[in-house]
């Protein structure tokens, strides 16, 4: 066994575990743990008495809630860029790494996933949620967009409802994200400790064992909706979609959408619209390479400020109208 704090790793039975130890940050990534991953990922993907890897987060109320954007706003308006960019080329190749594990890789995900969690969980294999799973992608409110391959991972959720999620950063839940894909397998929370042991004992064939028969999805009914509204080239274009429908969902995603950065989702769609088309490699690319010109842009540092600094919860956005984002500020910054 080894202990690095935030990290802890070790060889149980059949598997390799990895539990992510901050459970008062809700086990929100820092370097150590980044770097602590890929190390033993590397090790025991070439140790033949590993034949699984799980992962997990300490205590019950997360997996993982993201990245440290507390750190990465220090850096960037402290003149210490170099340090988000050495932070994204790492967490950026684990999450590669993870997607083209040679052994079975088994997130257990119990309470909040969010941003960098996503990344720690949904490339893997397997990813079993169970009621308390909370998935979200929320990096529009702070002015951001969902990265750690988010890009590419949203696009391939069913029709647009990795748009949808990830403009609004509206949550998805328990059985829920198992339908739309963050999950491949549904375990109740009670039953998660057994299952953890069982892998130990008998390998990836205890997954079946416990997994269990998903209700009905509760988003099928607004389904037809969120592919049209979200299936706009433009903001504008789901914003007056939203308006048109009028329905009380489509009045909760509008709300959703009127809270978070405007510039913000003018970027993020362009960058899932473009995401949708790339390799999951090319993707993580082009992200890191968003990460430079949109974090330099003011919304990042107001919205962590306001959403984790101070926790006002009142960003003052440039512009604060989506109908006042100048198309030509958002089209350089991918260039």
């Amino acid at each position: 066994m080894t202990d690095d704090a935030t990290l802890i790793t070790r060889k149980d039975g059949r598997i390799g575990r990895i539990l992510m130890n901050r459970p008062r940050a809700l086990n929100a990534l820092d370097l150590d743990m980044i770097q602590g991953s890929l190390r033993v990922l590397k090790e025991w993907a070439n140790d033949p008495l590993v034949h699984a890897v799980t992962i997990e987060g300490a205590g019950d109320r997360a997996f993982c809630a993201g990245g440290d954007v507390r750190a990465l706003r220090e850096w960037q308006t402290g003149g210490n860029r170099y340090l988000a960019d050495a932070f994204f080329t790492l967490e950026y190749e684990l999450n590669l790494l993870i997607a083209n594990y040679p052994k079975p890789y088994i997130a257990l995900i119990d309470g909040i996933c969010m941003g960098g969690g996503i990344g720690m969980a949904v490339h893997g294999s397997y990813r079993v949620a169970t009621e308390h799973a909370d998935f979200g992608m929320p990096e529009t409110i702070i002015g951001f967009f969902p990265d750690i391959g988010g890009t590419y991972l949203l696009p391939r959720l069913p029709g647009n409802l990795g748009i949808y999620l990830g403009l609004t950063g509206l949550r998805i839940k328990g059985t829920d994200s198992v339908h739309a894909g963050f999950g491949t397998h549904f375990v109740p929370r009670a039953a998660l400790p057994a299952l953890s042991q069982a892998l130990a004992e008998d390998g990836l064939s205890a997954l079946a064992r416990f997994t269990q028969p998903l209700p009905a999805f509760s988003l099928a009914a607004h389904k037809n909706t969120i592919d049209y509204c979200f299936g706009a080239d433009t903001m504008a274009g789901v914003v007056a979609r939203l308006e048109a429908d009028g329905s009380d969902w489509a009045k909760t995603a509008l709300k959703a959408l009127r809270a978070v950065s405007p510039t913000a989702l003018c970027f993020t769609l362009e960058a899932l619209r473009r995401g949708g088309n790339l390799t999951l490699s090319d993707a993580l690319d082009a992200e890191f390479a968003l990460t430079k010109t949109t974090m330099a842009y003011p919304d990042f540092a107001e919205g962590v400020r306001a959403m984790v600094v101070d926790k006002d919860r009142t960003p003052k956005w440039q512009p604060a109208r989506l109908e006042d984002v100048d198309p030509a500020v958002v089209a350089a910054m991918f260039t």
